[in-house]
């Protein structure tokens, strides 16, 4: 009998998951199988407990359950609790342990993309939501040393850089001073939803005083290149839009269910063949 691994969610069908596991269980020869399941909130308890009667090796979690599911999993892994959010389970013996891979994801995506040594970079994180919150605490985890978070409700990203308990240097700021401040980072981060959908050609801040040997990212990758990163683009910086986090968290929830790293490349053209390359 194949393994069963999945991801719960509510919607789910939208996932990109079951291609990107499913490829590589197959070309691994691994006996295994990956299966994208609609759970409703209310129904959410149950199914994590039929999920382990079924004997589920692993499964990924989306949109609304990454908190809901943490009281229900018998382990949290420590940097999945600051975080306050879990994406990704792992079976171990009887137990459901949650990881979050959404942060460090995005800290590969960028190793890979720009610099491995991150530790003495300056960063602005655009937005206060749980993207930002996974980054942000990412970040602080490989040791960047200045990381200030700009966010239309300032309060959201005060709470935030409270809960970290970290020696790193931070702010929290208005949009218009990180404006003003932009030229000060090596590297800007983008994680609100503005440039998708009814707000494409938008952009949450002006890039005007942008350093041009900046790295800047969106971690939106439908449409892939958002006006954000093409005013980036113009002001001469390298520019990175979210496929390789999402690639990068599936490949390390990949390793944690298996104890072998997937194909990082074959995963990214699954995934740049189903949005369009």
């Amino acid at each position: 009998m194949k393994k069963l691994y999945g991801i719960i969610g509510d919607p789910v069908h939208q996932s990109l998951s079951p291609q990107m596991h499913n490829q590589e269980f197959e070309k691994l020869r691994i006996h295994a199988y990956y299966h994208p399941f609609r759970i409703a909130k209310e129904d959410l308890a149950v199914a994590i407990k039929g999920m382990k009667v079924m004997g589920v090796q692993g499964f990924n979690v989306t949109v609304p359950h990454k908190l809901a599911v943490m009281p229900l999993l018998d382990e949290i892994d420590p940097l999945a609790q600051k975080i306050g959010a879990v994406n990704t389970v792992v079976r171990k013996g009887e137990k459901f342990v949650g990881y979050n891979t959404d942060g460090m994801g995005f800290v590969r995506a960028l190793q890979m993309d720009w610099k491995e040594d991150l530790a003495g970079e300056s960063a602005l994180v655009i937005g206060a939501g749980g993207a930002a919150q996974a980054i942000y605490f990412s970040l602080l985890s490989v040791g960047v040393k200045h990381i200030d978070i700009c966010n239309r409700t300032v309060e959201k990203a005060e709470a935030m850089i409270d809960s970290s308990s970290s020696d790193t240097s931070s702010r929290a700021l208005t949009l218009a001073e990180a404006e003003e401040e932009m030229g000060n980072y090596s590297f800007v981060i983008q994680t609100t939803s503005i440039g998708m959908a009814s707000t494409e050609g938008k952009s949450p801040v002006s890039l005007d005083r942008l350093n041009a040997g900046a790295f800047v990212s969106d971690i939106i990758y439908n449409p892939g290149q958002t006006e954000f990163l093409k005013q980036a683009a113009l002001k001469g910086a390298k520019t990175q839009n979210g496929v390789g986090m999402l690639v990068h968290q599936g490949v390390l929830a990949f390793e944690k269910w298996t104890g072998i790293t997937p194909d990082v490349q074959r995963m990214t053209e699954v995934v740049t063949a189903h949005i369009g390359g």
